[in-house]
């Protein structure tokens, strides 16, 4: 499964997971904040959505927002694939950001 190939909803649940991930050390940096939007470009999502994502941005999805149990089992490599590569965006896995990871990954497969 390619990431372009997500639905809508499936796109939002996405970054919901990303930015989620972003906050795993309680800072966005300015690296992480740049792969967001490249990420929403990507996904080609419309201005509503984006603004939904920055203000995720600013404050994280709760958590049930992002409960691994949601994501479909045909897109979780996806999922854990870009939440990954989030987590790489600033050139640093910090320990949160690497626990973060092994629990989500633990959920997924």
């Amino acid at each position: 499964m390619q990431i372009n190939k997500l639905n809508h909803e499936d796109r939002l649940r996405l970054m919901r997971f990303v930015c989620s991930l972003a906050w795993a050390d309680l800072e966005v940096r300015p690296k992480e904040r740049a792969f967001v939007h490249r990420l929403v470009k990507k996904l080609h999502l419309d201005e509503h959505e984006a603004k939904m994502v920055d203000e995720w941005l600013k404050v994280p999805p709760r958590a049930e927002e992002v409960d691994p149990a949601n994501v479909p089992h045909q897109h979780r490599k996806v999922f854990l694939d870009t939440v990954k590569a989030m987590a790489m965006a600033d050139g640093e896995l910090d320990e949160e950001e690497r626990e973060s990871i092994a629990l989500l990954e633990q959920l997924l497969t």
